[in-house]
């Protein structure tokens, strides 16, 4: 069964609405890669995971733009049945955010990539192949207990023009809140 995009597939182009009042209106796959890649991240508004990682998912944000390369967040949950992931609550969030923060509110984009979680975390090449999917690390409620850092790592070996060690990981956090 299918999961979706994985390392080594191409990554289909999207354009969202943008939550950040800093970026444009609307982003697009190809406003944010770069010439080296990007980081797209699914996320959300509520998922604990998200709220608790929002530091170090702004660190790696941080980490991507120093590096010369793009970083969005997507959030494609269902707004209706979780109203904490609307497009109002997204723009008061997205003025804490230094990344565009995109909303997915027909769930398309989630779809066309396989997305299962929130954070789940997508690295792409300049070329939009995909070189590592899923986790940040291995303790995503404790980063002190953290014991792997599997983008970081996957950054680095994209930086090095080298294939990561480990390409995919699963996901730790909140399911893709789908629409009924």
């Amino acid at each position: 069964m299918s999961r979706g995009l994985e390392p080594g597939d191409a990554a289909p182009p999207f354009e969202l609405p943008n939550a950040n009042s800093d970026g444009p209106d609307q982003c697009s796959l190809s406003n944010i890669i770069t010439d080296i890649g990007c980081v797209i991240v699914f996320t959300c508004n509520h998922c604990p995971y998200v709220i608790g990682n929002e530091s170090r998912i702004e660190c790696i944000a941080s980490r991507a733009r120093e590096e010369g390369m793009g970083f969005a967040g997507i959030n494609s949950n269902d707004p209706d049945n979780y109203p904490t992931d609307n497009w109002e609550h997204m723009l008061k969030r997205g003025e804490t955010m230094s990344y565009a923060y995109l909303h997915d509110a027909t769930q398309e984009v989630a779809h066309a990539w396989g997305a299962e979680r929130t954070p789940e975390f997508y690295l792409l090449d300049s070329n939009g192949i995909i070189t590592y999917r899923g986790r940040l690390d291995d303790s995503p409620r404790d980063p002190s207990l953290a014991t792997t850092s599997e983008l970081s790592d996957a950054i680095d070996a994209l930086l090095a023009d080298e294939s990561p060690d480990i390409a995919r990981t699963d996901s730790i956090g909140c399911s893709v809140k789908w629409k009924v």
